[in-house]
């Protein structure tokens, strides 16, 4: 298990189509970073600010998770885990692609 990783991941929804696990600090700073700015609200700066910390080793990892976790609890796309496992047919599936970016497939 890589020190930057959480202790359980979690999937939280992107864009209309995708479901995106969220699995270590990488995959946080990423989805932060690409959050649309017009989306970006007073917890947004906060929980990027602790996932970076984290990463520079200054924060726990622990800590960054619960950032993170806080701040897609409130922006209410954090899915159920069972549910995005299972991807149903009206649900497109995402792959991972080496940069923790997502690319559309076809269910």
């Amino acid at each position: 298990m890589n020190p930057q990783d959480f202790s359980s991941a979690f999937f939280v929804k992107r864009g209309t189509n995708a479901v995106q696990e969220v699995a270590g600090l990488a995959d946080a700073i990423d989805f932060l970073s690409e959050w649309p700015e017009d989306r970006r609200d007073v917890i947004h700066e906060p929980a990027l600010r602790v996932c970076c910390e984290a990463h520079d080793k200054q924060k726990a990892v622990s800590v960054a998770r619960n950032a993170f976790l806080g701040f897609a609890k409130r922006a209410g796309i954090l899915k159920n885990v069972a549910c995005a496992q299972q991807r149903p047919a009206w649900v497109a599936a995402a792959c991972r692609c080496r940069l923790g970016r997502f690319c559309q497939v076809s269910a």
